[in-house]
C-alpha cells in the first residue's frame, strides 16, 4: 500500500516539474501574432435585388359573347393551337334569325311606305306650284315623305343589329395562341345582359413570356430598364432562367401598408417549360462587374488590436533611439519611414489616428491591412467599387494576388489558452 503511494506520489511530482520547465520555456519565448489573410482575386461581383412574382404570357385574352343563346357547338378544347380567325363554337342562331326576318321585313315594309309618301309629295307639290292646293296640304305631304325616309333608316339600322347579333353567335379566335381554357359546355346557356360572359381564355405565343414581380420600395430606386435577371421556378430547382427588365411601373401597390411596384421581366422560353401561373423567384443584376479585382469584406472591416498597435509603436520608438544614438541620420530616417507604415496606426500618435479612423477617408475609399516584410503588417488605402455586403470590387491600391489580412490571433493569447485546456484534461485528481 505504502509503495503505491509513493508511485502516485513521485508521478504527480514528476508531472509537476515537467509542466513547470514547458511553461517556463514557452513563457520565455518571444510571443508572435499570427494572421490570417486572404487573396485578391480576380472574379465577378454584383448587387442584386431579389423578388418574386407570377409567370404570366405577354398576351392574354378572354373570349365572350355579347349575345345570349344556348353553346350549339364546340370546336376546341383545352391546350389546343389555334389560329386567328378560327372558329370556336356557335351558338343557337334560331331566336337572333327571327329578329333577322323581322328587321328586314320592318325595312321592306318602311321602304313601301317611303315611295307611297314620295309620290303624293310629288303629285301635291306640282298642284301646290300651280295654287290648286292650299299650303297646309302640302306641309302634310312633306312631312310624311320626311317621316317615311326617317323610318326607313331607322328599319335599316335595326337590321344591321340584327345582323351583327347573329354574327356574333359564331365565336371566332381574335388572335393566334393556345387555348388555355375554355369555361363552357355543349348545350350550357350563356347570358350576356349586364356582363359579357368569359367562354375561352386564349394566350399567345408561349415561346416568350413575362414575369410579374413586386419589388419593395426601398430597393425600387436601383431596378432599371434592360439589367440583367436571373429567376426559377420551384418546378425545376436545378435550371436558372435568364431574362431583362422591360417595364417598371409607376402604380404603387400597398398591401398592409407594405408599399411595392410591379416589375415586369422578360422570360424566353423557347422549350416551353415555363407555365402562366407559375411563382418565380427572380434576382435583378442591378450592378454587376466581370473580371475584376475581388476582395472579402472582412478585410476591410478588420483592424488590429490596441495591444498590439501600442506594441508595435513602442518598437518603433525604441529603434529610432537606437539609431539615433548610432549617429546614422539618413539611415535612421530610411528606417523610420519604413518603420512608421507599420505603427502609424497606433494609438499613442496623431498620424496613427489618423490612418486608422476610416471617417476621414471618402466613401469609395477604404484602409486594409497586408503582411511587411518584417513579419507585421502595415496599412494601404484603397479604392473600392461595388461592395455587396460579403466581397467588394477593388479598383485600385492592390492586385491580384496580394495577402490581405482578416484577423489576428495575439500569440500570448495562444499560450493561455493551450496551457488552460492542458490543466483541464489533466486525468489526475489535483
Amino acid at each position: 500500500m505504502k509503495k503505491k503511494t509513493l508511485i502516485i506520489i513521485a508521478a504527480i511530482a514528476l508531472i509537476g516539474i515537467v509542466s513547470f520547465l514547458v511553461i517556463k520555456k514557452i513563457s520565455g519565448k518571444e510571443s508572435l501574432a499570427t494572421f490570417e489573410t486572404v487573396k485578391v482575386q480576380t472574379g465577378n461581383i454584383s448587387n442584386n435585388v431579389t423578388a418574386t412574382g407570377t409567370i404570366q404570357a405577354l398576351k392574354t385574352v378572354n373570349v365572350g359573347t355579347q349575345v345570349s343563346g344556348i353553346i350549339q357547338k364546340i370546336y376546341v378544347d383545352f391546350n389546343d393551337n389555334v389560329k386567328k380567325g378560327q372558329l370556336l363554337a356557335k351558338l343557337d342562331e334560331t331566336s337572333l334569325r327571327a329578329q333577322l326576318e323581322q328587321s328586314q321585313a320592318s325595312v321592306d315594309q318602311s321602304q313601301a311606305q317611303l315611295d307611297f309618301q314620295k309620290a303624293t309629295y310629288d303629285r301635291l307639290k306640282g298642284l301646290f306650284d300651280k295654287n290648286l292646293i292650299a299650303k297646309a296640304d302640302y306641309d302634310q305631304a312633306l312631312y310624311n315623305y320626311e317621316n317615311s325616309k326617317a323610318a326607313l333608316t331607322n328599319s335599316k339600322s335595326a337590321l344591321d343589329r340584327a345582323k351583327v347579333n347573329l354574327d356574333y353567335c359564331t365565336i371566332m379566335s381574335p388572335i393566334k395562341g393556345v387555348v388555355l381554357n375554355r369555361a363552357i359546355e355543349e348545350g350550357q346557356t350563356v347570358a350576356a345582359s349586364f356582363n359579357t360572359p368569359t367562354l375561352f381564355t386564349i394566350v399567345n405565343d408561349l415561346t416568350q413570356m413575362e414575369v410579374q414581380t413586386s419589388v419593395d420600395e426601398a430597393d425600387i430606386g436601383k431596378v432599371k430598364l434592360h439589367q440583367r435577371v436571373d429567376f426559377s421556378v420551384d418546378t425545376y430547382p436545378e435550371i436558372i432562367f435568364k431574362g431583362s427588365v422591360s417595364q417598371v411601373r409607376l402604380q404603387p401597390v400597398t398591401t398592409n401598408n407594405v408599399v411595392t411596384y410591379v416589375v415586369i421581366l422578360d422570360a424566353p422560353n423557347p422549350d416551353k417549360k415555363l407555365m402562366p401561373g407559375m411563382t418565380a423567384t427572380a434576382t435583378i443584376f442591378v450592378d454587376e462587374k466581370i473580371n475584376t479585382l475581388v476582395l472579402s469584406g472582412k478585410a476591410i472591416r478588420f483592424t488590429p488590436p490596441a495591444a498590439y498597435l501600442q506594441k508595435m509603436m513602442a518598437e518603433f520608438q525604441k529603434n529610432k533611439a537606437v539609431r539615433a544614438k548610432a549617429g546614422s541620420s539618413e539611415n535612421g530616417q530610411q528606417a523610420a519611414g519604413q518603420t512608421t507604415v507599420n505603427a502609424t496606426t497606433g494609438q499613442g500618435t496623431q498620424q496613427g489616428a489618423r490612418m486608422n479612423s476610416s471617417a476621414t477617408l471618402p466613401a469609395n475609399e477604404k484602409r486594409v491591412w497586408i503582411k511587411n516584410d518584417k513579419g507585421g503588417i502595415r496599412p494601404v488605402k484603397i479604392t473600392t467599387g461595388i461592395d455587396n455586403g460579403t466581397n467588394v470590387e477593388v479598383l485600385a491600391g492592390l492586385k491580384e494576388g496580394d495577402e490581405v489580412v482578416i484577423s489576428m490571433t495575439d500569440g500570448s493569447a495562444k499560450v493561455a489558452t493551450a496551457t488552460s485546456t492542458a490543466v483541464r484534461r489533466s486525468p489526475f485528481p489535483f
